[in-house]
């Protein structure tokens, strides 16, 4: 938490004050995520909102940022939230697939093909429409969401066609995703971000599904030798919430405040970890790691065996409210 606030105070003079709050008094809300405070998610995302809302609010909105799983596990921050131990909490929508079946469509290969495509469909579905109403249903009022670049696959040989996948173990995030390892012939183990390093280092894990902004803040690199760059191998999205009674009781300014630097954090957020990928390739390149691209017919060969994923999304969740979240998600992504 220390760490926090010398983020907070790096970001100084990036936000102007631009409206008054009718406070009475300052209020501070517990947040919650288990990103790494040098993690880009929490840098360029989660410290950037709090400190635009902080700063918008003159100060009547303060945080107390509980970073790195400190108050709750990946998979807990939507309970913690419930339970009144947190009162906002940066959820992995993925960690949550049980109570979020629908925000799960994140995961499916071959949709968005960067950060700020996915993220622009995301805000979009999070405005109005099922996975909307699947967040407040479950508790929690969605402030804004991002997804991280599409996922790649990092491993330690190289991986190409799907015969290369087979019965390998493959770190995924979420059922969505293990379907797609499944798909290639490969086991979907699902283990938390901050595991994942020692998870291939003791050779638990044959590959991971990944994506490359994302790298350095679990120093990934250091145990893979072989990163693809070119991929579809599904996606992630974070959504920050705020418990819907917490929200509901917050001045009508602050509501508005908290969303408008939410859609500026998001799109921002989004456009870094875009522009990041290019120069962490080469950085890569120059410490020896095979950084490389699929080849078309490749591309083709995993497309072909990775199709099957997305039907059988539709079977599992299945309903009316499925088949409308997966139609705007495809036309969102112009993915025809």
């Amino acid at each position: 938490m220390k760490n926090t606030g010398k983020l907070l105070t790096i970001l100084a003079g990036v936000f102007g004050i631009g409206m008054s709050v009718n406070v009475a008094q300052a209020e501070t809300l517990r947040l919650g995520d288990f990103q790494s405070t040098s993690h880009v998610v929490s840098l360029e995302g989660t410290t950037r909102w709090m400190f635009a809302v902080e700063q918008a609010t003159n100060g009547a909105i303060k945080f107390e940022h509980f970073p790195a799983q400190q108050a709750a596990k990946s998979a807990a921050q939507l309970d913690a939230v419930n339970n009144g131990i947190l009162d906002a909490a940066l959820l992995g929508t993925l960690y949550h697939s049980e109570v979020l079946p629908l925000n799960s469509v994140i995961g499916l290969p071959g949709f968005y093909g960067t950060a700020v495509q996915g993220t622009e469909a995301l805000q979009s579905m999070l405005t109005e429409g099922p996975l909307r109403d699947e967040l407040l249903d479950a508790g929690v009022m969605p402030i804004f969401g991002f997804v991280l670049p599409p996922y790649q696959v990092l491993a330690k040989k190289h991986l190409g066609g799907v015969s290369d996948w087979k019965a390998l173990d493959i770190r995924t995030s979420g059922s969505t995703q293990a379907m797609t390892a499944r798909a290639l012939g490969s086991v979907g183990i699902s283990i938390p971000g901050p595991e994942v390093y020692t998870a291939v280092e003791r050779g638990r894990l044959d590959g991971v599904l990944f994506p490359l902004a994302s790298v350095p803040g679990y120093n990934l690199q250091e145990v893979v030798s072989h990163i693809s760059t070119n991929g579809s191998f599904g996606g992630y999205s974070f959504v920050m919430v705020v418990g819907r009674d917490k929200f509901e009781s917050l001045p009508a300014d602050v509501q508005k405040i908290m969303l408008e630097k939410g859609r500026e954090v998001a799109t921002h957020v989004a456009r870094v970890q875009d522009d990041s990928v290019g120069s962490l390739a080469a950085e890569w390149k120059a410490q020896g790691i095979e950084v490389y691209q699929f080849s078309d017919a490749e591309l083709t060969e995993l497309g072909d065996a990775m199709q099957p994923v997305t039907a059988d999304w539709m079977e599992r969740i299945g309903g009316e409210k499925a088949q409308l979240v997966l139609n705007s998600y495809r036309a969102l992504t112009s993915k025809k």
